[in-house]
């Protein structure tokens, strides 16, 4: 027994600040792991959760984790606002309405589909299958995008897919927020009500106007006076609008998308998503090492986690199988009536089985509203489900891509060349080799600026706001050097 484990009074200071350094050293080490299996952090930060958590090694005080709850709320938010970034009006004008009824058809099919498997099949009751089947529908848009850029894959497969994944998030909080509704409703032992269950979606709705309201004070606030403190003041104003959510009761993801699309629509900032991302990684981490130590691995594995008469076991598996199936048969059925070309439509839903981030948040959330042994079932399902899907999905992702023709193995696929040179003459093999050895050698520079823009623009934000503190009669500077482009200059 640890020390600061076995002394649990309390969330002491000492309790705390040894159990975060912890969490992020075991989240990290393990990611050395999975780094090595080609597998995404996310992964390895679950694992490591579920080795240090109270049912492994038990390292982690009681304490700390009843009393960290706030740590999915933060992290949420920092998803959400990352991925209204790709809600810009120019993409939605472009192919938004084949994009929504792809999206309505994979969501729903997969709730549906596990629906049906859970409440008639398995037996569960109405409330747990409602609330499982809402969760079915989100993806994870976070391993589909680093599958992209590792693979640099590119053309209507790609934006249709990102389109798919950034508008699944919104289904599946409007569902999850109807279903929730429905297992209240059950669980009182009342009668259920139409308005029971439109009241969650008004209070949605709500959420995202206000945060389109946030979306015009951040944009106010950013740029109307210099660009000193940006993450402090963005930061600042994510934190309020998650505390406004708190005091009502409601989620706030809706909400924090609403606010960066309206943002990234009123300035095509993207500089300010570069600085979040870079800042957010520690937040993540604690949030998915705190889910896998909320992850119950007897409960699973053992004879005694049950729901009514079928094994938790059973009830994960199944929930595994029946989404990629639900997956797959809505995005082929979306995109054949939208008439889309057969490679997106027959490659489109292997892309869309990762899920993690927004279906564990919200599992959490639910776990919070169902309570009880309901309650810590679904997170069990959804968390262990997680780790099967993150090690599935980002080789079913590559796969579609690959299969899709977005990117090839090929050289000559890869980087074509013309046959003939500006005179008409034929091109010999040697010279083609050489042309193609050069594009490749551009695209390789440009994919290593692009993987340091992140490093780059948070680090000459944190300058600028040292200069800021300590040198403001000599701004831009440090001991008279300007900092710019990752490099110190005179």
């Amino acid at each position: 027994m640890f020390p600061w484990v076995q002394n649990d009074t309390g969330p002491t200071a000492s309790s705390v600040i040894v159990s975060m350094a912890v969490m992020l050293l075991a989240g990290f080490l393990m990611t050395r792991v999975t780094k090595r299996l080609r597998l995404p952090n996310v992964t390895g930060y679950i694992v490591a959760g579920i080795l240090i958590g109270p049912f492994c090694l038990n390292m982690i005080p009681p304490s700390f984790i009843r009393n960290t709850d706030f740590l999915s709320d933060v992290a949420l938010s920092f998803i959400a606002f990352s991925t209204g970034e790709f809600f810009r009006i120019s993409a939605i004008r472009k192919n938004g309405g084949k994009v929504i009824v792809i999206t309505l058809l994979e969501a729903l099919t997969a709730s549906l589909l596990v629906f049906l498997t859970s409440f008639f099949l398995l037996g569960l009751d109405l409330a747990f299958s409602t609330v499982l089947a809402a969760l079915a529908s989100a993806t994870a848009p976070a391993s589909t995008m680093m599958t992209i850029r590792q693979t640099g894959a590119k053309g209507d497969f790609v934006e249709t897919l990102l389109q798919v994944v950034a508008f699944d998030d919104i289904v599946g909080l409007v569902a999850f927020s109807a279903a929730v509704a429905v297992a209240l409703s059950s669980y009182s032992g009342g009668g259920f009500s139409f308005s029971e269950m439109i009241v969650p979606i008004l209070s949605s709705l709500g959420t995202m106007a206000l945060g389109g309201v946030f979306g015009v004070l951040l944009k106010g606030a950013l740029h109307s006076r210099s660009t000193d403190n940006r993450l402090i003041v963005t930061i600042a104003l994510m934190f309020a609008f998650c505390g406004i959510c708190a005091v009502l009761g409601i989620s706030p993801l809706l909400g924090c998308m609403a606010m960066s699309t309206v943002y990234i629509n009123l300035t095509e900032d993207e500089r300010l998503f570069r600085q979040l991302g870079y800042f957010s990684p520690p937040i993540l981490l604690l949030f998915f090492v705190r889910s896998g130590m909320s992850f119950d691995l007897r409960a699973v594995l053992g004879s005694g986690g049950s729901l009514g008469s079928s094994p938790l076991l059973l009830v994960g598996v199944s929930y595994f199988i029946t989404r990629i199936a639900g997956k797959y048969a809505g995005a082929f059925a979306g995109c054949a009536l939208v008439r889309k070309e057969k490679k997106v439509r027959n490659y489109l839903g292997l892309a869309l089985v990762p899920q993690a981030g927004v279906a564990i948040g919200l599992a959490a959330l639910g776990a919070r509203t169902l309570g009880g042994e309901a309650g810590r079932a679904l997170e069990t399902i959804i968390l262990a489900s997680s780790i099967l899907y993150e090690l599935a999905g980002p080789g079913l992702a590559k796969l579609s891509l690959y299969l899709s023709g977005s990117y090839s193995n090929r050289l000559e696929e890869m980087v074509p060349v013309p046959e003939t040179d500006g005179e008409g003459r034929q091109k010999t093999e040697a010279e083609k080799l050489i042309e193609r050895v050069n594009a490749i050698q551009k695209e390789l520079a440009t994919r290593q600026e692009s993987s340091r823009e992140e490093e780059q623009v948070f680090t000459e934000e944190a300058v600028r706001q040292y200069d800021e503190m300590w040198s403001a009669d000599r701004r831009g500077f440090r001991g008279g050097r300007r900092y710019k482009g990752g490099h110190y200059f005179r």
